[in-house]
């Protein structure tokens, strides 16, 4: 009996109709965390889809809240900015902010009057900006010129300028620091 049934599930499952049919293709999922563990569905690169200054745009010279936004979650500690061809680098700070969208990057810079500007991003080899599945973006650059100087003189009237909202403050604060220099002063040796 038993040897009949597999004879007649074999007829009637065998060979190809135990193949599942094809499905049609999905788009690509955000990452889903499932009992602690988070699945990542993105396999694409990252792809720059705005910035501030845009591609090519003529600003005013003044304080300026670079921007980058990403079409994927990004890592917060995974950048690479460096002097892009045709033109000069802004004075910026070391360390861009991820904000709270987990896609759009801000950098504090500010630029001189009647200047070409160009940004490389993830020109080096390896590491730079990359999606919180560690796939790294494409190099792009950013290169934009400035007018007069009559562009935002401060950190505030550079966030307004750019409808961003004070928590999108572009200098970060360090957590450890208070920790490290009281521990650094507790540590070194007391002065008579």
């Amino acid at each position: 009996m038993r040897l009949a049934v597999l004879v007649l599930m074999t007829g009637l499952f065998g060979g190809a109709a135990l193949a599942a049919p094809p499905s049609p293709a999905l788009p690509p999922q955000p990452p889903k965390e499932v009992s602690g563990l988070t699945v990542y569905g993105r396999t694409d690169p990252p792809k720059v889809t705005a910035s501030y200054p845009k591609a090519g745009q003529a600003m005013p010279a003044g304080v300026l809240i670079l921007t980058v936004t990403f079409d994927q979650k990004m890592l917060a500690n995974a950048f690479d900015i460096g002097p892009g061809e045709g033109g000069e680098m802004p004075n910026c700070l070391k360390t861009p902010r991820l904000l709270d969208d987990g896609k759009t990057f801000v950098l504090l810079c500010t630029t001189d009057p009647h200047k070409a500007y160009a940004l490389a991003l993830n020109a080096k080899p390896q590491g730079g900006f990359a999606n919180i599945a560690e796939h790294r973006a494409e190099p792009t650059t950013l290169a934009f010129t400035t007018t007069d100087g009559d562009g935002p003189r401060s950190i505030p009237e550079a966030l307004k300028a750019e409808n961003l909202r004070p928590i999108d403050m572009p200098i970060q604060t360090d957590p450890d620091a208070d920790r490290r220099t009281t521990v650094a002063a507790a540590s070194s040796p007391a002065h008579p």
